[in-house]
């Protein structure tokens, strides 16, 4: 029923073919592009396929906006090319499952804060900066209803994104809601670029996280402190979805007083944390996410770095332990933010 809509034309057109030449993991160059893109676009088992990192880098590479990041893994799964071990697979999707028994759904006035299935980060959306937003679930054992399921494009299992996104798309609008703020920048994705990119109706506005801290600081200027830190921030794969709204990135930083500290990985150049890689099959998996998290930690640590600012708390699960132990705070953004105004975190 959901079809990735994906134009051949634009492709075959393209140059640069940006989305492989540009990638940071696998080097390619702009004959070999040319050749294997169409390998793809054709249904033909390409390198590419079996090498990929699942970084999501490619969908904002790519000039024409294309989604080669979706095709990828559409012609992972078609051709049985597994991006991880079997039953990590398995397993992984079984205990996503979102809809064991209904949820409890309740008419939600004003805008909703959706945490996805992270519900256990309840405490980081206290305080003022997040007065007026109603949380969708805090239930742990309701979590999963909301869900996103992106997840799984780390999966090569496109098919079961589309199996379950439409139902959780109607569970959040029963909630008559009009627009959610999405705490994770995977949830924000799924929304305003994979669901219109296959064809899914949204029948809300979705806001990124960042964007509606950014104007709730506006909104408490007068309580602000300048912070005086020197950050790095640890840009997550699934941001690259939104790569729009990066942009509130340095404009948070600026208006709180942290100095983003300038450093090689950084913006369109950044480095993923290494989480999918660690658990990719092929061989050395292992010890190229670790050297690739060095690098990145290092890259830091030059840059004089006295914070790394997360959003992802599967980012913050994999470096946050080796960033702190490099004498890097590791700080969620709500949280450095909810800092600037005075408030304690946990």
């Amino acid at each position: 029923m959901f079809q990735l809509k994906f134009d051949e034309t634009k492709c075959f057109a393209c140059e640069t073919n940006d989305c492989l030449t540009k990638c940071q993991y696998l080097k390619i160059d702009p004959d070999t592009a040319k050749i294997e893109i169409k390998k793809i676009i054709n249904k033909k088992d390409s390198f590419v396929l079996h090498e990929c990192v699942t970084c999501y880098a490619c969908e904002e590479y790519c000039p024409t906006g294309n989604h080669p990041f979706y095709l990828i893994v559409q012609r992972q799964e078609e051709l049985n090319i597994l991006p991880l071990p079997d039953p990590l697979i398995k397993r992984g999707i079984r205990i996503g499952i979102p809809f064991r028994g209904e949820p409890d759904i309740q008419e939600i006035k004003g805008p909703a804060l959706n945490l996805g299935v992270f519900s256990s980060l309840a405490t980081l959306t206290r305080g003022k900066l997040f007065e007026g937003l109603t949380l969708m679930s805090a239930d742990s054992r309701k979590m999963f209803h909301y869900f996103c399921q992106l997840m799984y494009l780390h999966f090569g299992r496109i098919s079961v994104i589309n199996e379950r996104l439409e139902k959780i798309i109607e569970t959040i609008a029963a909630h008559k809601v009009k627009e959610v703020v999405h705490f994770h920048d995977e949830c924000y994705g799924t929304y305003t670029s994979y669901a219109p990119a296959f064809g899914f109706a949204v029948p809300f506005k979705s806001i990124h996280l960042f964007e509606y801290l950014y104007n709730r600081l506006k909104e408490l200027k007068s309580e602000i402190k300048p912070l005086n830190f020197k950050v790095a921030y640890q840009r997550p794969c699934s941001s690259r979805l939104s790569s729009d709204k990066y942009q509130f990135v340095d404009k948070i930083f600026d208006l709180i007083g942290a100095e983003h500290v300038k450093r090689e990985y950084v913006g369109e150049n950044a480095l993923c944390c290494g989480g999918t890689i660690l658990g990719q099959k092929k061989k050395g998996s292992r010890q190229f996410s670790l050297d690739l998290q060095k690098k990145n930690i290092d890259d830091m640590q030059r840059a004089g770095a006295q914070i790394c600012v997360f959003n992802c708390p599967a980012c913050m699960q994999t470096i946050g332990k080796p960033v702190a132990k490099k004498g890097m705070m590791p700080v969620f953004m709500s949280d450095l933010c909810r800092l600037a105004i005075g408030e304690k975190t946990s």
